[in-house]
């Protein structure tokens, strides 16, 4: 959501948020670091209230990827911040309809994964249980579950009771690691949560022999270079380790992250990372393919997206946060 449309559902719904104004809010969409970043995510998110909120915002989500010409997304719900909002199955509800509305209206594919905020650790199991109730009411629409928020002090281990049930009950599995913790994170991910994608994964670099196993499992990296320079990850663009994760061998998708937060869109992102490192057509179409490839979705429907990209030149990006 823009900091507008946070400001309008806050209004509506009697949330304050600090600022005292449309502008004076946007105007705190400058991140002193990974922390603040999740302070004003969460207050962000506190202005759903609604049911309406939830599906009018996938479906407005689904219209500015459709402007993009981007035909599938899969979208991280923040699940531990919408815990008691509603009953959970008026959630999904809601959140079915709004995609339903984007396909029918926009023409875009939205899958959605729940998110477990790791800084309030006590909510995972209520987010697996959601996603389970999800997917039964939603099949195809409730994919899988998220590893997000504060990284430092909560590592993947104390997730590895909720991973192993998810994969059990047939859930795909991504977790955020390596961007505000070290390699050790990005390990405990890849073998004590096995996921099938990392979000970042930047500071698997620091350790070589990570990156050996990584790239010969073919992880696929949700690699978000606006996100990073903003939140400090790295100092600007033109240090970001893209270049060096793709000269490794590793299996890089280019994504937009929070992109309303961030100021990005995925379009953006192509256009700078070609710019600052010089990438050509075939770096940029192998990323797009790297992306449909990673997809959550049956084989049919992903070889279908990969000859429609290859037909039309159509971008098609990996994942975009959504809140």
């Amino acid at each position: 959501m823009s900091a507008d449309t946070v400001w309008r559902l806050a209004d509506r719904n009697g949330i304050r948020l600090p600022g005292g104004s449309a502008e004076g809010w946007r105007d705190q969409y400058r991140f002193r670091d990974f922390n603040h970043f999740i302070d004003l995510y969460t207050l962000a998110s506190g202005a759903m209230r609604t049911a309406e909120d939830f599906a009018h915002t996938v479906e407005r989500f689904c219209a500015g990827q459709a402007a993009q010409r981007i035909l599938h997304s899969e979208v991280f719900l923040s699940t531990s911040l919408h815990l008691g909002k509603l009953p959970g199955e008026e959630l999904a509800d809601a959140l079915a309809e709004g995609v339903r509305r984007g396909r029918d209206a926009h023409g875009v594919g939205v899958v959605v994964l729940a998110d477990i905020s790791r800084h309030l650790p006590a909510t995972a199991r209520a987010v697996l249980d959601f996603a389970l109730m999800a997917r039964g009411r939603h099949p195809g629409v409730f994919v899988g579950l998220q590893l997000g928020g504060k990284e430092e002090g909560f590592p993947p281990e104390l997730f590895a009771g909720v991973y192993a049930d998810a994969r059990a009950a047939g859930l795909h599995c991504i977790a955020h690691a390596g961007e505000g913790a070290g390699p050790e994170s990005v390990r405990g991910a890849v073998e004590v949560l096995r996921v099938e994608r990392i979000g970042h994964g930047l500071r698997c670099l620091e350790d070589p022999a990570l990156v050996e196993l990584l790239r010969d499992r073919r992880i696929p990296f949700e690699v978000c270079p606006t996100s990073n320079v903003c939140l400090k990850v790295v100092p600007d663009l033109a240090r970001h380790p893209l270049p060096l994760m793709l000269e490794l061998g590793l299996t890089v998708t280019l994504n937009s992250d929070d992109p309303a937060m961030f100021g990005t869109t995925l379009t953006q992102e192509f256009l700078r990372t070609a710019d600052a490192f010089g990438f050509g057509l075939d770096t940029v179409k192998a990323l797009s393919r790297n992306a449909i490839r990673a997809a959550f979705l049956p084989a049919a429907a992903r070889e279908e997206l990969e000859a429609e990209f290859e037909r039309g030149g159509t971008c098609c990006g990996g994942s975009s946060c959504c809140g």
